[in-house]
């Protein structure tokens, strides 16, 4: 039984494999062979992103289609770094397989651990005497700066939170958030762009660190606000629609009354 799936598992990667090289070839699809890392990395963060609803939706069936878009890109990427001679697709498998192994010894081998933190210690050990990889010059040396800035933001405090710069309470933290509000409006009243501008920042950045000590994901907290409002907004929409009348003929007091209303329909568990 787990050798048919061992087959099953090889014979479909190969598959994919397979295919997508003969997409790439010659006398293969036009437009998959003008493809390069750099023109489908728009399509890997969407495709990623389109990952998450799924996931965030518990919806299977479109997790699964989700997921086979994600391997076609990494095939994709692969196979265009094997034809430039850089490397294989192959070369990739086994050495994330060698890196679990070789980074996993109370697994794999005859290391003791007792914690999830003397994992992640024995990992950047691993990483640093074995792997011969040097230590960071900087706590914030390797965030991407390719992370959407919320996640940005939420990942440079992590880091400096590990070494002991952090507030001490989530007092301070809501101190600070009055604080940068009222330098924001100033700058508003002062209506300087650029002052603006930086303000607008310190606030988005203060609000992070808030959720960051509420426990509550800044990107998944604003992407639950956006959905609200558009559910709200089309419901708007649906009730206009019904009496034949346009939303944009319709005044600002009708459109509040209705969005109220919409609200009052959601019951006293929905989120105001």
């Amino acid at each position: 039984m787990e050798k048919d799936k061992e087959t099953d598992i090889k014979n479909s990667f190969y598959q994919l494999y397979r295919i997508v090289k003969k997409l790439r070839e010659p006398e293969g699809c036009e437009w998959d062979r003008a493809q390069s890392p750099q023109s489908i990395r728009g399509n890997l963060i969407e495709e990623s992103y389109e990952c998450i609803d799924a996931i965030n939706n518990g919806d299977n069936e479109n997790l699964r289609e989700e997921l086979g878009d994600l391997y076609l890109l990494v095939t994709m990427i692969g196979e265009m770094k094997e034809e430039e001679g850089a490397f294989s697709l192959e070369d990739v498998l086994k050495d994330i397989s060698a890196k679990l192994i070789r980074r996993h010894p109370h697994v794999f081998g005859n290391s003791k651990v007792n914690s999830i933190n003397e994992i992640i210690d024995q990992w950047n050990d691993i990483k640093e005497k074995i792997e011969g990889k040097k230590a960071k010059s900087s706590t914030l040396e390797r965030i991407p700066k390719s992370l959407p800035p919320l996640e940005r933001a939420l990942e440079i405090q992590k880091k400096v939170s590990k070494v002991g710069f952090d507030w001490t309470s989530v007092k301070d933290v809501w101190a600070k958030l009055n604080e940068e509000e009222l330098e924001l409006k100033n700058a508003a009243e002062n209506n300087c762009a650029s002052n603006i501008e930086n303000e607008i920042g310190d606030v988005l950045f203060t609000i992070v660190n808030l959720s960051r000590f509420l426990n509550v994901d800044p990107s998944l907290a604003l992407n639950h606000a956006n959905e609200k409002f558009i559910n709200r907004f089309q419901k708007i929409e649906s009730k206009l629609k019904s009496e034949n009348i346009s939303i944009k003929e319709t005044n600002l007091e009708t459109l509040d009354k209705l969005w109220n209303q919409v609200k009052s329909e959601e019951g006293p568990k929905s989120l105001k």
